[in-house]
């Protein structure tokens, strides 16, 4: 169950905008924790399908490791260079992997949607290629914080 946004609903997205933007955006910055506590920040492409956030991780990477010991997970995308344009949703909850690991193309009826959008999005391609060298996770936010400072320039609603 996502969480409601108490704080920012001004400049908070509308839920059709979120979706809008984050089938527009390509790369997130995905954060993990270490047992010892130490975070890890890295940058990775991504799909979001309405209701949750897949990502097609390198299964040899620290990220994969530290989410196999910890599935705790938060996810930034965001834009914009000047105040006025900063805008950007923030995903939090647990990474699950799909699919094979690594992911070779094997039938996985639940990655049909993730891996056609991805594949679309990034490769310009109907059909997913596969390297044996990543795998899924999906990540169904339990809370999610967006922001859009475009609207600070709007007057306010009545």
């Amino acid at each position: 169950m996502t969480t409601t946004q108490r704080r920012g609903r001004r400049i908070m997205m509308s839920g059709t905008e979120r979706d809008s933007y984050l089938a527009e955006r390509r790369t997130c910055r995905v954060a993990t924790v270490s047992a010892d506590g130490r975070p890890h920040v890295g940058a990775l492409w991504f799909v979001w399908d309405g209701g949750s956030l897949w990502l097609y991780s390198i299964t040899r990477s620290l990220r994969w490791a530290q989410l196999g010991a910890d599935p705790r997970i938060a996810v930034v995308v965001d834009d914009g260079v000047e105040y006025g344009e900063l805008r950007g949703v923030e995903l939090s909850g647990s990474a699950v992997p799909v699919g094979e690991t690594p992911r070779t193309g094997a039938d996985c009826p639940e990655l049909v949607v993730p891996e056609g959008l991805f594949a679309r999005k990034y490769f310009g391609m109907d059909t997913m290629p596969h390297d044996g060298r990543h795998a899924w996770l999906r990540l169904t936010p339990e809370a999610i914080v967006s922001w859009d400072f475009r609207k600070l320039a709007m007057p306010p609603a009545p």
